[in-house]
């Protein structure tokens, strides 16, 4: 992962730089992300999979750590960028799929987890043993969540030399609350403490040299802490710098680890760009790509609609409102309300759990007769504009036609746009 290590390295001398990591196995939201990289010019593209989505078991995708490595590379293939330019990592590697087991079974399917992921090629390792497995305190402490992560790293440095390529670099610590937003309204949100992330990193370092794992100790690249960002079904929690000004400056001793920010979706292109410059230079974006994805598909079915008439038309978003009322296993434990509050939940929640709908043969299928309608008829520029504007016009810098999935990409690449440019340093003017 040399990518990973010079960025930071260039991070540590002064400039402001980052990466942008996007999790999300939507097919169209991975092609966004390798299109926008191939258009305004991204050196690569760092794609990565949870625990939950991705594991031995299949994950909620389907897809083992080897058929993921396969799909998204494909992917890359069919818009022309090469493999060397894709970036895996995994997140939030450890027991969270197995907590209700005890925990040197949930370990020992972990362990699993993570040797699977490097044989595949995935390089950049988030090491994550923070949750308590069913015989274990609640909090876990810091001691056997360091430990836990070693052992973890300890498979993953074996299968690495096993397997060849480059050696892994790895995250540590975890963010709270828990990864993909908050399940309900969000208190006042606490910024980790400067001595919280520090004792994360000591307690860490310190059980490495323990455990031989002191050749891995320089490719542990960042440190997950909670800078003060957040959302829940309806709001934003925006980054205030003065809040994590401490925290921001607790790194400065630390010549190779830089801070790793989860659920920054939804922040503002400003806030994104004071996040890296902060030393948060390492920005994750989930259910911000695939919520722009909702968006489009939204948009498009109302051009479909409007264009090909009622009668004709998909009725894709009627059909997944409706499948996802009918199995309500990926909201129920989410969203509270009923009727018309409800309604608006499961479709423009911030949570966005409507993401996890996607593959469900009828709306796929839906979706489908969607594009294939807009295909076969496409819409006038006027009524492209009036409802996908932004994506209307990129295609038309490009000289590119409408096509609904382009629209779709050119939609989910404008949120990829403020990563991009929060994560790239300002040009340096000289007078002459």
């Amino acid at each position: 992962m040399k990518a990973m290590l010079d960025l930071v390295a260039r991070h540590k001398s002064g400039q402001a730089c980052g990466v942008y990591s996007v999790c999300s196995a939507h097919p169209l939201v991975i092609e966004a992300a390798f299109v926008h990289a191939l258009d305004a010019g991204v050196d690569v593209v760092l794609i990565e999979a949870t625990c939950n989505q991705v594991n031995q078991d299949g994950g909620y995708t389907g897809m083992t750590p080897e058929m993921f490595r396969d799909f998204v590379h494909a992917i890359a293939r069919k818009v022309g960028l090469s493999d060397e330019r894709v970036l895996l990592g995994g997140d939030h590697l450890g027991p969270n799929p197995w907590t209700g087991l005890a925990a040197e079974d949930a370990m020992a399917k972990a362990e699993v987890l993570i040797e699977q992921y490097v044989a595949a090629g995935f390089r950049k390792i988030h090491a994550d043993c923070s949750m308590s497995c069913a015989d274990d305190p609640v909090p876990l402490p810091e001691d056997a969540i360091a430990r836990r992560a070693a052992r973890l790293i300890k498979v993953a440095e074996a299968t690495q030399q096993r397997a060849g390529g480059e050696p892994c670099v790895y995250v540590i610590g975890t963010e709270v609350p828990v990864p993909g937003g908050a399940a309900e309204d969000l208190p006042e949100l606490e910024v980790t403490t400067p001595d919280a992330a520090i004792a994360t990193i000591e307690a860490h370092r310190a059980i490495f040299a323990e455990e031989g794992l002191s050749e891995a100790w320089p490719r542990v690249i960042a440190v997950v802490v909670q800078p003060g960002v957040e959302f829940d079904h309806h709001k934003v929690i925006d980054y205030d710098r003065a809040r994590a000004v401490q925290l921001s400056a607790a790194l400065d001793d630390q010549p190779h680890i830089v801070f790793e920010a989860h659920s920054t979706d939804y922040q503002t292109p400003g806030a994104l760009k004071a996040l890296v410059e902060d030393h948060f230079a390492i920005l994750k974006v989930g259910p911000g790509v695939t919520f722009a994805l909702r968006e489009a598909l939204w948009a498009l079915d109302a051009i479909e609609r409007e264009w090909v008439g009622e009668d004709r038309a998909s009725g894709f978003r009627r059909i997944a409102i409706e499948r996802m009322k009918a199995d309500p296993r990926n909201w129920a434990k989410y969203y509270h309300a009923a009727g018309a509050e409800l309604e608006f939940d499961l479709q423009y929640s911030f949570s966005d759990r409507i993401r996890y709908y996607w593959p469900d043969p009828q709306i796929a299928a839906a979706q489908e007769r969607m594009f294939a309608n807009l295909a076969d008829n496409p819409p006038p520029l006027p009524l492209v504009s009036q409802y996908l504007p932004g994506a209307n016009a990129a295609l038309r810098d490009r000289a590119l036609s409408p096509d609904p999935a382009a629209l779709a990409i050119a939609h989910v690449g404008a949120t990829l746009e403020a990563y991009r440019a929060a994560c790239t340093p300002e040009p340096e003017y000289v007078d002459v």
